[in-house]
């Protein structure tokens, strides 16, 4: 029963938001978002330690207005899933165009011809980053965690297909997505990961806003098994519209320098997020020290 609601509100998520005007969605979503800051839930409350690592000096008021804000941020992302499909992809990116910073970092990673693998945290918009970078470059490849039921996964699947990406599953197909992201790089594409958290003991132990974390191996392995240019993208939104940052390319010449690579990813992050910290989309637990006593041993903590 739980599955079918789940799918249904998705279902009504794609099939009512898209056609409501922009004048009723924007509020209704807004007001959610204020509900849930009001109501101040466990991922609100999660949030909200995340953001006083980010903003260590703020006061508790300004906490409350950088939680609010924050969780507008992300309505704000949500209401854009289930719009983006029925938007015009191409005037999407030539708007994003105006405003990109680091293009030449995808045309010099493209101008070696090894790929490029893009690296990036829960901020913004990300869709929309796909979409320009796909009406611009083509199909790029990328990872997303099976969800469940099977039938919100398909939904997923094919509205990610929709925007142009090439969606390989992080589990249950076969033989992992790490394959599928090499073929794509050794044929000069791109690969784009969402790698900020990574709470297993596969996760790089990194420094990030001055407390002990966990980050995936992913980008930086991928690098130096491809001689792929590994990059940092920011994204965030702008008024309206959607900002876009490519920057701190760097080359991982071995699977030692895997590690140092994937903290130089968390610095990167870190003073991305500083800068606009409400467009970080993070209400899980990220820190070692928020884990329970349990999940830290079996991290070996």
């Amino acid at each position: 029963m739980k599955e079918r609601l789940v799918d249904a509100a998705y279902g009504a998520g794609w099939g009512l938001v898209k056609v409501l005007p922009e004048f009723v969605a924007r509020p209704a979503f807004q007001a959610g978002a204020d509900l849930a800051a009001l109501r101040n839930g466990s991922g609100a409350q999660q949030f909200r330690r995340n953001l006083s690592r980010v903003v260590p000096g703020a006061t508790s008021q300004e906490l409350d207005d950088l939680v609010r804000q924050g969780l507008r941020s992300y309505s704000r992302y949500w209401k854009e899933v289930f719009r983006l499909p029925t938007m015009d992809h191409r005037a999407i990116a030539r708007q994003v165009s105006e405003v990109v910073v680091g293009r030449d970092v995808v045309e010099a990673a493209l101008e070696r011809g090894n790929g490029l693998v893009l690296a990036l945290p829960h901020t913004g918009n990300f869709d929309v980053s796909g979409i320009w970078l796909a009406q611009n470059y083509g199909e790029f490849t990328t990872v997303a965690e099976r969800l469940k039921p099977e039938s919100v996964w398909e939904r997923f699947l094919a509205y990610r297909r929709s925007l142009g990406f090439d969606v390989l599953p992080l589990t249950g197909g076969g033989s992992g997505p790490f394959r599928g992201m090499i073929d794509r790089l050794k044929k000069n594409g791109v690969v784009c990961l969402v790698a900020d958290r990574d709470l297993t003991k596969n996760g790089i132990p990194v420094t990030f806003f001055g407390e002990e974390t966990r980050m995936p191996a992913g980008p930086a392995r991928l690098a130096a098994t491809t001689g792929a240019t590994l990059a940092v993208v920011d994204n965030l939104f702008i008024d309206d519209g959607w900002g876009l940052r490519i920057h701190s390319p760097q080359l991982v010449e071995s699977r030692a320098e895997v590690p140092a690579a994937t903290q130089a990813l968390a610095d990167a992050y870190a003073k991305d997020i500083a800068e606009h910290p409400a467009d970080w989309h993070m209400l899980q637990k990220l820190w070692i020290a928020d884990l329970s006593d349990a999940r830290r041993e079996a991290l070996g903590e």
